[in-house]
Parts: C-alpha cells; structure tokens; sequence
C-alpha cells in the first residue's frame, strides 16, 4: 500500500479511537463516588480566559464540592465538520485540556450545544440559520428577529440533523464526553402556522421527533448520556409556573413519547411554597436535577422541596450561572477567591448578578450539606463512598 494511504488510515483510525476514548472506568468511579450532582452551568467561554476556568475548576469547584461543570459552548467552537458555518471560539485542544483538569479534580464536564431554540439572540441570529436559512422554522420573521423570541430550527427539515449531528460529534470528541445538554429550553415556535413542513402538526409530536432524534444519535449512536431542559415537558395549564417555566403550546404532550433515560434538568428561579413539577418527572420515570439561578431563597425551597419524596431519580442539584461570564472570572471575584482582571469588561450588572449566583451556591451547598446524611465516624466507615 502507498505509504501516504497508510498514513492516512492511521490517522482516521486514531481520530475514531479518540472518539471512543471516553474512560468508563473513570466514570463508574465517579458515579460511586458522587451520589449526589452538586453541578454548575457556565455559558459562552472565552478561548483566551480558558486558564481562568483551569482556576475555577482547580481551586473553587472541586475544594466547594462542585462535581459536575455544564459548558454551555453552542456555536462559540472552531468546528472543523462544517466551516461553511464560520465558528470561531474554543478549540480542540483547549477542550481536550479542559477535560484533563476536571478528570484530575473529580468533576465531570458536559457540554451544551443549544438544539431546536435559542437559534437567535436579540437582533444576531445563530450561525446554523444564518448560513442555512432553509432550515429556520419562521424564515418570514424579519432578519432584524422583531416579533418573537429566539428563532428555531425546523424540526421537520429533511437535513438539519446531517449538519447538527456533525457538530454534536465535534463536541462529544473534543471534551471526551460522557454526556450531552441539548439544551431544547424556551421554544414558543414550534409548529409555526406558516411552516409548510410542520404547520398542522401536533407539537408534542414534533417536540418528540427532535429528542427522540437526538438520543438516537447520542445515547444509542455514541453512548453518552443526554440532558435537556424541561420546561417544554410541562404543561402550563396544569402546572403554576407559566408559559416560561413550562409549555402553552402542546410540546408538552411529547413527555409520553420521548426515552425515559434521558436526564431533566428542571429549572425554576423563583421562591415557592412547591415545586410540583420535581415529583412529576419522577413519577412519569425520568432522572431529575432541579436548577436554581441567582435567589438564595429560592434555591434553598427548590433543595427543600427536591428532597420531598425523592427517589432514586432525583439526582441532585445544578445552580446555573446565566449573565455571569464563560470562564467563572466573575464568580471567583464575587466568591472573594480572585479580583477580576484589570482589563475585564465587566459591567456592574454582571458584577451584581454574580454575587447573587455566588450566594446562592453558597446557601445551596451549605443546604445541601445540612441535608446530607452524615458520614459514620471511626474505623466503621471504610467501605462507605465519599459525597
């Protein structure tokens, strides 16, 4: 054989074993060892603060007792699968050294790619639809995106998921990924009157086609977990929380009609005498984390009220860190653990908003630990797996 194809299969060979090089012994480790998820979501890290997450994980997370870190990385990666999207951000390398850090520090790493919403922020729209607007849902939508909230992708379109599933693959590849957030929060589109692929159809059956389509490619394809926010599984008619924190548009029905193994991240941000919605999951046979935001108080009812009833299913708690920065910069400085960089663009808002997310790990941890069983003292504890 030429010795240029040789290189080349070894090279392809290699580039497959490293997407296979998740460690289940790590891992089976870690599920011992962590009966409990004490997690942290981070959204858009910046290439160039990535020693400042280092830190984070290093010197904040793990010594807190933070074991997992949710990335939210969306399009804010250097995908080499599809350049024509023109992604610029976080590269494969600097992934893979993220992931090395938190295997080091016993904290599990989990990417988030926002699937189906959140397509759009403000006036920007996403690189997916901005390069492929034959997949946009509401392509009639002006392109300054006033009117609606965030734009969708169309869960009907033939070819969305060649395009996505590739840049899923990137991401499980370069954090050596055991799971996946999918994200799938806040959308109020699906089913669009004006779609013609989707517009007559139920979407809770639409809903269902795009997780059922995803966990085949993750957790049948690739054999990593997948997480997804839950609020489009609720139904708002039923539930108090809204058509924020759950569903007014029937995406609900889906929840008969999706895996039962994928995990839901249940989020709610302020205080309540209940959290019904914890239970229901449970009940209906999916794995729960509840997610807090930037409320002390609601973060320590929704612990609270997590642990009511708890079966095996609830897995723990997940404090999120919207408006706070990528790179946990904000949060140290607001933990008192490091000052900001003298050339960090924060503004007072954010700085405001972290303190908040800072207290409320704080009293949540704190909650957490009053409410853990404590561990038997003296020669008898050997075999009992640490917290």
């Amino acid at each position: 054989m030429n010795p240029s194809k040789v290189l080349l299969v070894l090279v392809l060979l290699a580039g497959l074993r490293a997407a296979q090089a998740k460690d289940p012994e790590w891992l089976a480790r870690w599920n011992r060892e962590n009966r409990q998820w004490r997690a942290l979501h981070l959204i858009g890290p910046q290439p160039a603060k990535m020693p400042v997450t280092h830190k984070l994980v290093a010197d904040v997370l793990a010594p807190m007792g933070i074991n997992v870190l949710i990335l939210e990385v969306n399009y804010g990666y250097d995908f080499k699968s599809h350049p024509e999207l023109q992604c610029r951000g976080l590269t494969r390398q600097q992934a893979r050294e993220l992931a090395a850090v938190c295997r080091r520090h016993n904290v599990r790493l989990i990417p988030l790619f926002n699937c189906l919403g959140h397509q759009s922020w403000a006036a920007g729209t996403g690189a997916l639809l901005k390069k492929y607007p034959e997949f946009d849902e509401t392509p009639h939508v002006p392109a300054d995106n006033k009117g609606i909230y965030c734009r969708e992708w169309c869960p009907s379109h033939p070819e969305v998921n060649r395009v996505v599933f590739g840049l899923l693959d990137e991401l499980v590849e370069a954090f050596d990924a055991d799971a996946v957030h999918v994200g799938m929060d806040e959308v109020f589109l699906i089913g669009d009157a004006k779609c013609p692929r989707c517009r007559g159809k139920d979407p809770g059956d639409l809903m269902a086609k795009v997780v059922n389509e995803l966990h085949g490619h993750l957790v049948k394809g690739k054999g990593v977990e997948m997480l997804l926010w839950a609020d489009r599984l609720l139904d708002a008619g039923k539930f108090p929380y809204g058509r924020w924190e759950a569903s007014a548009t029937g995406s609900h029905r889906a929840i008969g009609r999706v895996p039962k193994d994928v995990i839901l991240c249940d989020w709610h941000y302020e205080p309540r005498k209940a959290y019904p919605s914890v239970q229901f999951f449970q009940e209906q046979g999916f794995r729960v984390l509840p997610a807090t935001w930037k409320n002390p108080e609601a973060g320590v009812a929704l612990i609270r009220a997590s642990r009511e009833k708890a079966t095996e299913k609830m897995l723990g708690m997940l404090f999120t860190g919207w408006s706070i920065g990528g790179n946990g910069e904000e949060l140290m400085a607001a933990l008192k653990i490091e000052a900001a960089s003298p050339g960090s663009k924060r503004t007072a808002r954010q700085a405001d908003t972290a303190r908040q997310v800072a207290a409320t790990i704080q009293a949540g941890m704190k909650e957490i630990e009053r409410l853990s069983p404590k561990k038997p003292s003296g020669k008898g504890s050997e075999g009992e797996s640490a917290r």
